[in-house]
């Protein structure tokens, strides 16, 4: 009986030679269970991917009549959604660049990897297809809730018939349910795109990163393996931000997030804050702080506080170039009133109605990464404690935003 634990791989190339010396290399990767296939036939090649029976595929760049990235692209619009790697005899971008189009996960240099960078191309070719996967199940749990509103919807109009309603009040209730699926639709596609996206570059980072860390072995190559695990490090932490925002739109959506008010001072609380993001701006920088009043002790929630000037101040670095300043103030009155104020590139007028809509981007952000969630989620909880938030902004001059919320303190 095979052994379950196995990782199954698939070699493709016509050149027996190639799969004794592969076979060798993955004999020795230490700590590691590999049982390695081969077939030199293109055909049965595709025959044995339909099968669904490895893990992960490497394809030769050279075969015969065909070459491997034709064979990985008739695999993936066959349906596969298995890692490919493609081994070629050199190292060239153009190489790279169509093998990621056509669906590979990776690409390998023949004669130049070994153990330790084979073993790592195909541990990161197999998480890159299960986060692939995993995008999937999500847009098919989205599908499901279209269809659940669709079956709502026409109980929804059962029930029009069943109560006698006049036929103006049934064609409100009918656009309006008709409303909410649309949107619903245009939020699935929205979702599906952003995530497909921004999922995309920083894994494809990763995987890049990793690959070539394997290739710097000595003393001398400690700056560029260090660019590297940095270029890992950052992709990993814009990974984190992208789910932690779709949490926060899921917890919002369920009813999750509450308003939990405590006592503390908000001028001490801001310089904290403060002190935190001004290691992550860009270069040249700095954000200046003043508080006008003087009162400092508020009663708010400090979680959802914290989350939004968050947000805010790393909107208005992520905005704005570098060297440029970014202000924030806060003022304790007879209400709670912030205000962040950056020199970036604005919000173009056509734009400024969409700006708090879920995975909206302005016309002239689309070249930095983000997801469109932040002022989404900043507005919700602005509303959800009780808040109010408005903005000013002009194109290549710069944005504020203005947020108040009630003071609950004793004394206020």
């Amino acid at each position: 009986m095979p052994d379950s634990n196995k990782i199954r791989v698939l070699l493709i190339d016509d050149d027996e030679d190639d799969f004794i010396i592969t076979k060798d290399i993955m004999d020795d990767i230490p700590g590691r269970n590999y049982a390695l296939d081969w077939t030199a036939s293109f055909s049965e090649a595709l025959e044995l991917i339909s099968r669904e029976q490895h893990d992960v595929y490497l394809v030769d760049f050279r075969l015969g009549a065909h070459d491997g990235l034709e064979l990985i692209s008739q695999a993936v619009e066959a349906g596969s959604h298995a890692p490919f790697i493609l081994l070629t005899g050199q190292s060239d971008c153009e190489t790279d660049e169509k093998a990621m189009r056509v669906g590979a996960s990776d690409y390998l240099v023949k004669g130049t990897f070994d153990p330790f960078s084979l073993e790592r191309s195909v541990r990161y070719s197999i998480e890159h297809a299960k986060n692939l996967a995993e995008i999937q199940k999500l847009n098919t749990e989205l599908e499901q809730r279209v269809d659940e509103r669709t079956r709502e919807l026409g109980e929804a109009i059962r029930k029009l018939e069943d109560t006698n309603r006049t036929l103006y009040q049934a064609q409100v209730e009918i656009r309006k349910a008709l409303q909410k699926e649309k949107e619903l639709h245009e939020l699935k596609s929205r979702f599906v795109t952003i995530a497909s996206h921004e999922f995309r570059t920083p894994l494809s980072t990763v995987l890049s990163s990793a690959s070539l860390i394997g290739k710097y072995k000595t003393t001398e190559d400690d700056e560029k393996r260090q660019k590297h695990v940095e270029r890992i490090k950052s992709a990993v932490s814009h990974l984190t931000n992208i789910l932690n925002d779709f949490l926060s739109i899921s917890r919002i959506e369920e009813g999750k997030i509450y308003n939990v008010p405590t006592t503390f001072d908000l001028k001490d609380f801001t310089a904290e804050i403060v002190d935190e993001m001004q290691g992550l701006v860009k270069i040249g920088q700095k954000i200046h702080y003043t508080h006008s009043g003087p009162e400092t002790i508020v009663t708010l929630d400090k979680q959802l506080l914290k989350n939004i000037m968050l947000n805010l101040l790393s909107n208005a670095s992520k905005y704005s170039g570098e060297g440029k300043q970014i202000y924030i103030d806060t003022e304790v009155n007879t209400t709670i009133n912030l205000t962040v104020k950056d020199q970036g590139i604005g919000i173009p007028d056509a734009d400024k109605v969409h700006l708090f809509t879920p995975f909206f981007r302005a016309q002239n952000v689309t070249n930095i990464q983000g997801t469109g969630l932040g002022l989404n989620i900043v507005n919700r909880y602005v509303d959800i404690m009780g808040g109010t938030l408005n903005y000013e902004s002009e194109l290549n001059e710069g944005t504020t935003f203005y947020i108040t919320l009630p003071n609950t303190t004793p004394d206020a």
